[in-house]
Order: structure tokens, then C-alpha cells, then sequence
């Protein structure tokens, strides 16, 4: 029995670890410059909406993803663009998403 605690006591400790190590936000100092030039092609259909400036993370630095035509998952849903949130920590960008 005591074996069973000290396995379950050891995995409770692992998961809050890697929950805590998943919530990590990256700030900076300066914003990432976008692109010069953004090439919008013509929309596939008549729904789909123009994501112009989005960002990722990657390995600890923000990447260009933006540029593109999405559909929405649903119908009525609109699109919401994300955007550059500034704190005292720095700039960090917070994702656009679709929203029903």
C-alpha cells in the first residue's frame, strides 16, 4: 500500500510539473518586424476570411505565420484578430480565434 502512495504521490508531483512548464508565456523587448510585403491571393470561396498578422512561438522567439485564408469551423462564426499585448514584462502576443 505504501508503494501505491509513493507512486501516485510521484505522478501527481510529475503532472503539476508539466503543467506548470506548459503555461509559459514569452515576452519581448521589441515586437518581431512583419514581412515586407504580405501576397494575398484570391480567396477560395466567398466564407473564407483574410488572417493578416499572427504569430507564433517557437523555441522561445515569435514567428511570422499570418498571411493566409481561413474557413470558419462553423457558419456564423467571425473571426477575431489577435494582437500585441504590452505589460510591464514586455510585448507578448495573444492569438486570433474564431467565435461563435
Amino acid at each position: 500500500m505504501k508503494n501505491i502512495k509513493k507512486v501516485l504521490f510521484i505522478l501527481a508531483i510529475m503532472l503539476t510539473c508539466g503543467a506548470y512548464g506548459s503555461m509559459a508565456q514569452i515576452y519581448v523587448n521589441v515586437r518581431p518586424p512583419r514581412p515586407a510585403a504580405v501576397v494575398r491571393v484570391e480567396a477560395p470561396s466567398p466564407r473564407h476570411v483574410w488572417v493578416d498578422e499572427d504569430w507564433h512561438e517557437r523555441g522561445g522567439k515569435y514567428e511570422w505565420n499570418g498571411g493566409r485564408w481561413e474557413a470558419p469551423p462553423y457558419p456564423g462564426d467571425h473571426y477575431k484578430a489577435g494582437h500585441w499585448d504590452h505589460s510591464a514584462h514586455g510585448h507578448r502576443w495573444k492569438s486570433g480565434g474564431w467565435h461563435h
